[in-house]
């Protein structure tokens, strides 16, 4: 059973913000979320962290800006999802635009996920070295890719890492390691994506170029124009929106709706059937980021790199398309994969178990991220979903519950057990890796025993966690807009009430859907209950979105349920 709880919040400072302007609701979600006064709530470019607080990124700057000036071949190395992908447009926009004037050349090189796995490895070194290159920079990848640097070194190769991941116990031996998460990083936000670190070094960058004489304010290049693509890497990879990740996701949303976009990004909009003029983060989460990871997922990034570094809309939307027709494909891939899921979980075996591990020989190793996901949600379990890669290996892909830290969960598998695991990597929430074929059974119980040893069972209680219940004079279009104002993901919830209705009407539709019919104190307000066939009771305490529907243009307000407990 889930249990609806409510958000603590001071109530000094919900008054003191309602009193600023603010709705009383949003006042209360706000203070709930730790913001204490309007200026937390400034997403103005001034806001963001200075770049020289990024632990090396003045080194990085000089040795680009050597590069640029020796006329050098920078290679980008880029990472295969959206996040990747997003950071790879941006540095080779940046770069062609601060090399302007040079001979410099810059290219990249995406690595196709199923025949050379994660990151830069020795394979993917070699790779590279076919094109000669100068200098390497990783984009979202390269914290973990020891022997892959030590393959460039001995080609004489320098390299860059760019990352945002958790490093291992040894750094690889690189020219600079950007990353926020590096040892001695003094940096205040972790929680930059891999696009975000490549916006600042890129800005880093400018500042040495502009030292060089190279330009000035005046005439130096605008490197705001890539907000649009640093917005939507930043939202896809769910990283944790502190105030630094708000300002680049606000200034980047502000940037779409003006028209001010990307070509790649205004012809997804279209595929996706969402509207540029009035984007959310979520249209970025939820409707173009898997339209970009789809094409990693099932084949390799460079349809989506190139949908987001073409200036030709006409190019751009056939790129659109066929990244839509990717996501189709890893919709279905992913349905079926989700069923066979949930045919080999007992749900009595389940529960008194602290995780889940699944495997399947005939799964597709670029979706089981998705389906460990999907069954973590069911289950409150942190999950990981194997597929075969070749003969002798599995890849598997993790998701995990608040509570449970999944790589250092693995990083503890590995201490208790130091031949297991071959390779893995990953974050608190989301974290991959490889075994041997026949190493499965054993690691599935040392995945259990770690996690057991580590937790509290209180944390497999399945709580969601709201803002409480509206006065029915609160329930005004003028809440839901602004609430829209604001920037909402990941560590920043949306709103989220919860209270008692009368359920006075409901039906299914679609066959998956519940529409509602339901009253509070007298008032009627239609809503719609997503993937939801049971009926619910006669009155019934639900966790709920107020959102405004307009049809036909009449506007009235709507309820979206998440839960009913």
């Amino acid at each position: 059973m889930t249990r609806l709880i409510t958000r603590d919040y001071d109530p000094a400072v919900a008054r003191r913000l309602a009193a600023a302007g603010m709705p009383a609701p949003l006042a209360r979600v706000l203070a709930a979320r730790g913001i204490t006064s309007d200026e937390q709530l400034r997403l103005s470019l001034e806001g963001l962290i200075a770049p020289g607080a990024l632990s090396h990124v003045d080194a990085a700057a000089s040795l680009l800006a050597d590069a640029i000036d020796a006329e050098a071949r920078l290679l980008i190395v880029a990472d295969y999802d959206c996040d990747g992908a997003t950071a790879c447009a941006v540095g080779l926009r940046g770069l062609r635009m601060l090399a302007a004037g040079s001979q410099a050349s810059v290219d990249y090189l995406v690595p196709n996920r199923f025949e050379y796995g994660y990151g830069l490895t020795p394979e993917i070194v070699d790779l590279a070295a076919q094109r000669q290159p100068d200098l390497l920079i990783t984009v979202d990848n390269g914290i973990a890719s020891v022997e892959g640097v030590a393959r460039a070194n001995e080609l004489g190769i320098e390299v860059l890492v760019t990352d945002h991941h958790l490093p291992g116990a040894v750094l690889p031996d690189a020219a600079c390691i950007v990353n926020p998460n590096q040892p001695g990083c003094g940096f205040p936000s972790k929680h930059l994506a891999g696009v975000g670190v490549m916006f600042y070094v890129l800005l880093a960058l400018r500042a040495e170029l502009r030292a060089r004489g190279r330009f000035d304010m005046a005439s130096q290049p605008r490197l705001d124009t890539l907000l649009d693509l640093v917005a939507l890497g930043t939202v896809a990879d769910v990283v944790r929106l502190d105030h630094n990740n708000r300002v680049l996701v606000a200034q980047g949303l502000q940037r779409i709706r003006s028209g001010r976009l990307h070509p790649g990004i205004a012809a997804l909009f279209q595929v996706a059937g969402r509207d540029a003029r009035t984007a959310r983060a979520a249209d970025l989460g939820f409707a173009i980021g898997p339209r970009i990871n789809a094409a990693g997922r099932l084949t390799d990034m460079t349809v989506g790199i190139e949908c987001l570094t073409t200036d030709s809309f006409e190019r751009a939307l056939a790129l659109a398309q066929q990244l839509d027709e990717l996501n189709r494909e890893r919709r279905e891939i992913e349905s079926d994969m989700q069923l066979d899921a949930l045919a080999a979980i007992d749900d009595a075996v389940v529960q008194p178990r602290s995780t889940i591990c699944l495997f399947d020989e005939s799964w597709h190793q670029g979706v089981v991220g998705l389906v460990a996901s999907r069954i973590k949600e069911k289950y409150h379990r942190p999950t990981i979903a194997f597929a075969r890669s070749g003969e002798s290996e599995l890849r598997g892909s993790g998701r995990s519950i608040e509570g449970v830290h999944l790589r250092d969960t693995l990083d503890l598998v590995t201490k208790v057990a130091p031949t297991l695991v071959k390779r893995f990597g990953g974050h608190a929430m989301a974290a991959g890796l490889t075994l041997a074929a026949d190493e499965y059974d054993r690691f599935a119980a040392a995945f259990e025993a770690a996690t057991s040893s580590s937790c509290d069972r209180s944390i497999f209680d399945r709580t969601i966690a709201t803002d409480g219940a509206l006065e029915p004079s609160e329930f005004t279009f003028g809440l839901v807009e602004a609430c829209e104002q604001h920037v909402w993901g990941q560590g920043f919830p949306a709103p989220l009430f919860a209270q008692e209705f009368d359920v006075v009407e409901q039906r299914l539709v679609k066959e998956r859907h519940l529409k509602l019919g339901l009253e509070l104190d007298g008032r009627r307000f239609n809503g719609i209950f997503f993937r939801r066939t049971e009926p619910l009771p006669r009155r019934a305490r639900l966790a709920y979105r107020p959102a405004i529907d307009d049809y036909q243009g009449q506007r009235r307000l709507s309820l979206f349920v998440e839960q009913c407990e």
